[in-house]
């Protein structure tokens, strides 16, 4: 994607309650601006990204659905920068922040 670094996203086994839901799922993807790519075989799809700078609201999104859907958030954790460190990391009653960084 850009050089010798890829940031993407593993969406594993996605489980999606009716045909809507899986279309309003992939819509919302459509929203996030700084995903440029979405690849799937089997049972996973990928979301690429040129770099690990996404802005708040994109990441706040990715948090959403990642929460809602059972994907693994851990992987959200490679968007962590010094800019969104108050927010992200330093809360950590924050629904995510287990999920992402661990205890």
């Amino acid at each position: 994607m850009n050089g010798n670094k890829s940031y993407y996203l593993v969406c594993k086994s996605v489980c999606f309650y009716s045909a809507v839901d899986e279309s309003l799922f992939f819509e919302w993807i459509k929203r996030i601006a700084r995903i440029q790519k979405v690849d799937g075989a089997g049972d996973e799809f990928y979301l690429y990204f040129k770099n690990a700078s996404i802005s708040d609201n994109d990441l706040r999104d990715l948090l959403a659905m990642f929460y809602r859907y059972k994907i693994d958030m851990k992987q959200l954790g490679q968007f962590f920068n010094e800019d969104n460190k108050e927010w992200f990391y330093g809360k950590p009653k924050g629904y995510w922040h287990r999920r992402v960084f661990g205890v």
